[in-house]
């Protein structure tokens, strides 16, 4: 098992909570209650969430969020530039975002490795048929 401290830049940890009361989808803020299960300071969270909100509104706008834009960023977010950065590497580590071509875009790559990680669980430790997923 992998050190959270000696872990890569590029992965992150994520909180599972058990009980059904905490699902995501039963929450009023979906991406707060994300932010929460990423981040353990609740500021960060709020940041973070309020983030990937302005990088959803440019991509969807047709102006995705320019790499080189990080100053303004800064006062945005009201954040040191180290914090910035943490939680920016945080968030491209769990795959939630991508800086590809100096663009940050929203990424389906977290989507994708929970699918995986899900079918892996229901057949490969559970034993269970994969069409009962």
């Amino acid at each position: 098992m992998t050190n959270v401290k000696k872990a890569p830049r590029t992965a992150t940890t994520l909180k599972i909570r058990s009980k059904s009361e905490f699902a995501i989808s039963r929450s009023r803020d979906p991406y707060y209650e994300l932010m929460l299960r990423l981040f353990q300071e609740e500021a960060t969270a709020m940041r973070g969430r309020k983030f990937l909100n302005m990088v959803e509104e440019r991509q969807r706008s047709g102006d995705p969020m320019k790499t080189h834009e990080w100053k303004a960023l800064l006062d945005e977010l009201d954040v040191s530039r180290s914090a910035f950065y943490a939680m920016r590497n945080k968030l491209l580590g769990a795959g939630l975002i991508s800086n590809k071509g100096g663009e940050y875009r929203l990424s389906g790559m977290f989507s994708r490795d929970l699918m995986d990680m899900a079918r892996w669980w229901w057949t490969a430790v559970l034993s269970n048929n994969l069409e009962n997923l």
